[in-house]
């Protein structure tokens, strides 16, 4: 089915059919109400679509976003970390008439895709959402210097250049827990996780720093390891309040407190700096805070939704956290 089918149905001109399909005004075609409706009508009937790549060239747009994420596995199943971004991702680019396209073909290298292969079909979409912990700072850089609209889920610094990105305000959630645990008397509190690498990761432990240092407390920095041995770590120090970067690493060290007969919270405090981006098997409601995860992925699309018609706005926004009360954060032990 063609304009001109459409329009030998209705005995109008293409240029009618046209003008009521991109729902246009044409000064040089007045258009009759009854004619366009007639013109609708035969659209609905024959389930006509208009071409992509002829709207493509007529506006420079096609409608389609892309969707591509660096981990191996698409996020699929509704227990995966990254599918709340996806459903965001969805709802608001159907409320704004666009189609996705989820980039599935990179191939896996070193156990992570690659954007840019031999058989790269990125071009294919007006822009694209770039989903996942860590992306390739190298194939960040390409896109700037290529003009090719893209945004980040997640706030990146490490491309030579302003990266558009829809994040986490992770840095203020976190000094907001290290406040409430300082309010309930714990003055030797411990980061345990990375704390580097990813910005998620570098994020909360500046957060972390800059808020014991503001409290005048003292806090300690452990890489996860050995439970047992994380565990004596801390103890020796002191520690009555940990902050765990990894949700499931912190189900982890709390198993081991309990193993050694210690409560938590009552003898040991834990704070959740996040959502588990891994399964974590716990009975534990920990307190911590929320990553607005649907919202960021809503929001990527905005974000680059107004990159693509150049309509402007805010390309780096930080969206922030839901504290979750929990109940392992408790009054410090004596």
């Amino acid at each position: 089915m063609t304009q001109q089918d459409i329009a030998r149905m209705t005995g109008v001109s293409q240029t009618t059919v046209s003008i009521v399909l991109n729902e246009r005004d044409d000064a040089a075609v007045r258009i009759a109400p009854e004619t366009r409706e007639r013109v609708l009508a035969a659209i609905r009937r024959t389930g006509y679509v208009a071409d992509p790549i002829a709207r493509r060239l007529a506006e420079q747009r096609n409608r389609f976003l892309g969707v591509f994420t660096y981990e191996p596995v698409f996020p699929a199943g509704l227990g995966d970390f990254y599918h709340p971004f996806l459903v965001g991702i969805e709802e608001c680019a159907e409320s704004i008439g666009c189609d996705l396209l989820l980039f599935t073909s990179a191939p896996v290298v070193d156990g992570r895709r690659r954007i840019f292969h031999s058989g790269n079909r990125l071009r294919l979409a007006d822009g694209c959402i770039l989903l996942g912990r860590w992306l390739d700072p190298e194939e960040l850089a390409r896109l700037l210097a290529e003009g090719q609209p893209f945004v980040s889920v997640g706030r990146r610094d490490d491309a030579g250049g302003p990266v558009p990105y829809v994040g986490a305000d992770y840095p203020a959630a976190t000094a907001a827990q290290v406040r409430r645990a300082v309010e309930l008397g714990h003055t030797r509190i411990a980061y345990v996780g990375e704390g580097s690498g990813a910005e998620s990761h570098t994020d909360r432990l500046r957060g972390f720093t800059e808020a014991v240092d503001r409290a005048g407390i003292t806090g300690v920095h452990i890489r996860f390891g050995e439970p047992v041995d994380v565990m004596d770590s801390l103890l020796d120090q002191g520690v009555t309040a940990i902050f765990m970067e990894e949700f499931a690493d912190g189900a982890i060290l709390a198993a081991e407190a309990q193993r050694r007969l210690l409560g938590v919270p009552q003898d040991l405090s834990f704070v959740a700096l996040g959502d588990p981006t891994r399964p974590a098997g716990t009975d534990l409601e920990f307190t911590g805070f929320r990553i607005p995860r649907r919202e960021m992925g809503w929001q990527a699309v905005e974000v680059l939704s107004a990159i693509i018609d150049g309509t402007g706005g805010t390309m780096q926004r930080l969206l922030p956290c839901q504290p979750v009360a929990g109940t392992t954060l408790a009054v410090a032990r004596a």
